[in-house]
């Protein structure tokens, strides 16, 4: 099996995108509770929703902001991929379903079916695979990765 190069840059300009996505993501939750924090957290129907809004909005940031600078990419995306699972068996398999779904709440968007929870996923499905790429790939020769490596 061959070994495929990927170049830095395009590596970079993934961890800036799934990274800055995450990171303002966590922080969004404390910064707007009601809209994307417990609020929200409750409206799905998860149990205890102010300290699972917490936790995630933790993890989403130190994870967000780890992969930013490349430092535990591999390992930071791991629960990055098990919240962004989440999210989307909590918000968008209801509206394909067009109900609610191991007692998360039903859904509010309108017209239930694929095209509205695929458009609805986008986001999801993008970081998603940008995670996978990163678990993949790794950090990159541009990130705190490499640089402690380059250093031993």
């Amino acid at each position: 099996m061959r070994k495929i190069e990927v170049d830095p840059r395009s590596i970079f300009v993934i961890r800036l995108l799934v990274g800055w996505v995450f990171l303002a993501e966590g922080i969004l939750k404390f910064t707007r509770p009601e809209a994307l924090g417990i609020g929200r957290f409750a409206k799905i129907g998860f149990v205890s929703p102010g300290l699972l809004a917490s936790f995630v909005g933790w993890v989403e940031i130190i994870c967000g902001a780890l992969i930013l600078v490349g430092l535990f990419t591999r390992l930071a995306s791991v629960p990055l991929l098990i919240d962004i699972a989440v999210a989307i068996v909590t918000t968008k398999l209801p509206i394909l379903l067009g109900h609610g779904f191991w007692g998360f709440a039903d859904p509010t968007t309108k017209p239930f079916g694929w095209g509205t929870m695929l458009h609805e996923a986008r986001t999801d499905i993008s970081m998603l695979l940008g995670l996978v790429f990163l678990l993949i790939a790794g950090a990159g020769r541009w990130s705190v990765d490499a640089a402690i490596i380059e250093r031993r």
